[in-house]
């Protein structure tokens, strides 16, 4: 197993991205990036601590790539948006790739690269160290899934998600 760890503006939407596909053991949210460790959510949200909302991603490269991976990633949210993601603002909901070994840099900065020409923007995701990495609290975890019809999520997560299937269907259990 490896572990893939990405932010890409609320987590809810990136954790629901990747919690069925094949070859993902798991997709959790959490903080990382900060300046402390074990922040809050209400702390991580009021732009103070330095932390991102993140996804951790357990999932076997033998099932599914780091390229594969980073694909679903750029679908889900729009990696040209600075510190943001629609109407969520702030640097705790920037773009970022936290590679957990020297290969997924390197494979980072090639799919950041290689995206560059799909996007009309440039591409503001940071490759960054996931210090103080923290799980989410656990209200958190699935909260599409169990919210489905909450009004961000419906909004929001819902069709993102709906583009993430239909774009990458083939990857779905």
């Amino acid at each position: 197993m490896e572990q893939a760890i990405l932010g890409g503006g609320c987590f809810w939407c990136v954790e629901g991205a990747f919690k069925r596909i094949n070859g993902v053991q798991s997709a959790l949210p959490g903080y990382a990036g900060g300046k402390r460790p074990n922040p809050s959510y209400e702390e991580v949200c009021s732009g103070t601590t330095g932390h991102a909302e993140i996804v951790i991603i357990d999932y076997d490269p033998s099932i599914i790539s780091f390229e594969t991976i980073l694909e679903v990633f750029f679908t889900v949210h729009d990696p040209t948006q600075l510190n943001r993601q629609g109407n969520d603002v702030g640097t705790q909901y920037r773009s970022c790739i936290m590679p957990t070994n020297a290969e997924q840099k390197e494979k980072a900065i090639a799919t950041i690269q290689s995206f560059s020409s799909v996007f009309d923007k440039p591409i503001v995701t940071t490759i960054e160290e996931s210090k103080n990495l923290t799980i989410a609290e656990t209200y958190h975890h699935d909260y599409y899934a169990r919210n489905p019809n909450q009004g961000y999520c419906a909004m929001v997560v819902g069709p993102k998600l709906a583009k993430v299937r239909k774009k990458h269907a083939h990857l779905y259990k």
